[in-house]
């Protein structure tokens, strides 16, 4: 119950969950914003983790001495996130078959497998990088690398390109912006935003496929009458 209770508080309020972090753990605050970054990129099963959210409110606590320093937060986010995707090529790598044959992972329905594997598909190792900006997708790009054997070597190019300018943009736009009243007076509203700029490409690309079947089906229906 607890380790639940620490997920709905994250994900409800990553600026109370990042100032409890710090005033209970001092210095030692990096290291679950490195957890949970690296778990959302690198455990196929965590897709929900509030990565693009987290990231902007960390950058909020390295400004004005907030408790987080900027020089140490963005080579701590860059690890995790570097890491996290190395994790999950190698687990789809090694155990993918296994992990979509078996139906456990809920979080992976048929129209994110047929998004990811069509991003792949269509940019190749730059989809890595792309990838990375796609909530729930970023999980999962770098686990269908690994299970379609996309060679390592441009697999870590990407990887590390996008890790570092995912992670970047989101804590300085925290770092910079964070402090303007607006910002700090609707601050929910701010992350909910986040939120749902992240998720649109995600929503398009769902409703596109929706739109695609049923003109499929209706193609279908037709063509039995006629």
């Amino acid at each position: 119950m607890d380790i639940i209770d620490f997920f709905v508080n994250l994900l409800s309020d990553p600026r109370g969950a990042i100032a409890g972090w710090i005033a209970a753990l001092g210095a030692g605050a990096y290291l679950p914003i490195f957890l949970i970054v690296f778990v959302e990129t690198g455990v196929v099963i965590m897709p929900f983790l509030p990565g693009d959210s987290l990231l902007f409110t960390a950058g909020i606590f390295a400004a004005d001495d907030g408790g987080l320093a900027l020089m140490v937060l963005l080579p701590v986010v860059w690890v995790a996130a570097i890491l996290g995707d190395t994790c999950n090529y190698w687990i789809g790598r090694e155990f993918g078959k296994r992990i979509i044959d078996s139906g456990r992972v809920k979080a992976m329905t048929p129209e994110r497998i047929e998004k990811t594997e069509g991003l792949i598909n269509k940019y190749g190792p730059l989809a890595i990088f792309l990838g990375r900006f796609f909530p729930f997708i970023r999980t999962f790009v770098p686990f269908f690398a690994g299970f379609g054997h996309m060679h390592y070597r441009k697999f870590l190019v990407f990887n590390v390109l996008g890790a570092l300018v995912w992670s970047t943009i989101f804590i300085l736009l925290g770092y910079f912006f964070g402090g303007i009243p607006f910002v700090q007076e609707h601050f929910e509203l701010v992350i909910v935003g986040i939120v749902v700029i992240s998720l649109i490409p995600a929503i398009a690309g769902a409703v596109k496929a929706k739109m695609g079947m049923v003109r499929t089906k209706r193609a279908g229906e037709s063509g039995d009458v006629e």
